[in-house]
């Protein structure tokens, strides 16, 4: 039985189920092997039996090495990071311009579940599963706008703006119903810099201010915010990869950039590039080229670039006049779509083109992205791989992205 430890099966999941059954066949001979015993401990210890140990969270940078590819190719540690990293994160919803006036409302899908936020009678700001209490529909469907109250479109079902139930016909006969127990059920909700966010999680919530920390500070003086800022576009990508793929190449210090994607290098000076860590965010910034070098990608006016990210899945990028926000979602294991919404100075007067210009840029770089995305999905389920290094000079964001997943994954 002992010999047979030496070619256990690779996946996490396997592996524990094989485990299980050697345990229960000779568990003194199971225990006598350290490898038996640590690989048990460990995985039992996470709570979360499927996710594969990642024994270089705590690691330096330069002796780390990457999480395991089964994080990137798992359905199970998908369900883990919907199950704990999604619910306990704060998470964009929308812009928190919508939400000025009593009855104003925004809705929006977040990991592909239905929310509502508005500002109810008393001016407060509130937010709710868009979910209906008698059959699950959405009490919601417009984008915005401002209402009374929130009638199901269903079966006629009304709640209040503070999440009550009103009014639901056809009950006569019902037993063991209390209106006062059908409310919409509540999220926690805030706003920060223009940015409207919900915490979704059953847990007491960290506020919004303690989850930015000294970061929010960071992005406020890099201009990160939508103060003066006007929405001009939108747009969404499907990709074939895992959404931690995005992640990892919006972290990677700029190390991609003079390879990947030269027309936007041309208008950066690569050799100031710099990264800072913060509680729950990282922010990337570089200064521009010397006027005097004429780039194709004109959208930094001669300004430096600035890109923040908020763990776990909000990118906040400032260049020049311009402001885009991604926000990356898993619709699967191996694929993802990312949601850009692009926004202008108020009062910048651009020249004939410049917007479209602009944008195409955007579109040239995000199709870079794209293909390097997918090509790395498919390298991640390919036996030549396992784990990688970081590059200590420019990758820490994302080792710090990682160890934030670790820790999340772990409770």
């Amino acid at each position: 039985m002992l010999q047979s430890l030496h070619v256990m099966p690779r996946t996490a999941s396997q592996q524990l189920f094989f485990l299980r059954k050697v345990l229960d066949c000779a568990p003194n001979a199971g225990l006598r092997d350290s490898q038996v015993f640590s690989l048990s401990r460990r995985h039992y210890q996470t709570g979360l039996q499927e996710v594969e140990p990642w024994p270089h969270a705590k690691s330096a940078i330069e002796e780390a090495e990457t999480p395991p590819s089964s994080w990137y190719t798992s359905p199970a540690v998908l369900q883990a990071e919907l199950a704990t990293v999604f619910q306990k994160s704060w998470l964009w919803m929308g812009e928190a311009s919508k939400l000025q006036q009593p009855g104003d409302f925004i809705t929006s899908l977040v990991t592909d579940r239905p929310f509502v936020a508005c500002i109810d009678q008393q001016g407060q700001l509130k937010a709710y599963h868009n979910v209906c209490r008698h059959h699950a529909a959405a009490v919601c469907d417009d984008a915005q706008g401002n209402t009374q109250q929130f009638a199901c479109p269903y079966h006629g079902w009304v709640y209040g703006l503070d999440g009550r139930l009103q009014k639901a016909s056809k009950l006569k006969g019902i037993k063991n119903f209390k209106a006062s127990d059908m409310g919409l059920l509540p999220v926690s909700v805030d706003t920060w810099g223009g940015f409207a966010l919900i915490q979704t999680g059953k847990d007491r919530a960290i506020s919004l201010r303690d989850w930015l920390g000294s970061g929010g500070d960071a992005m406020q003086r890099a201009g990160i915010s939508l103060a003066g800022m006007r929405h001009v576009h939108s747009r969404t990508y499907h990709l074939h990869c895992n959404w931690k793929v995005f992640c990892d190449n919006y972290l990677d210090g700029g190390y991609h950039v003079p390879f990947a994607h030269k027309e936007l290098a041309s208008g950066l000076q690569m050799d100031s590039y710099t990264s800072s860590l913060y509680e729950r965010l990282s922010v990337q910034s570089c200064g521009p080229q010397r006027a005097s070098v004429q780039t194709p990608d004109q959208r930094l006016g001669g300004q430096s670039a600035a890109y923040a990210f908020v763990y776990p899945n909000l990118m906040l990028n400032r260049y020049g006049p311009w402001l885009d926000l991604n926000v990356v979602e898993p619709t699967g294991p191996q694929t993802c779509t990312v949601r850009f919404e692009y926004f202008l100075q108020e009062g910048f007067s651009p020249d004939k083109g410049y917007l479209q210009e602009s944008l195409e840029a955007s579109e040239t770089v995000q199709q870079e992205d794209v293909k390097l995305c997918e090509a790395v999905q498919r390298g991640l389920k390919s036996p030549a791989y396992d784990t990688g290094r970081y590059a200590p000079s420019v990758e820490g964001p994302m080792l710090h992205f990682h160890q934030l997943l670790h820790q999340d994954l772990l409770q």
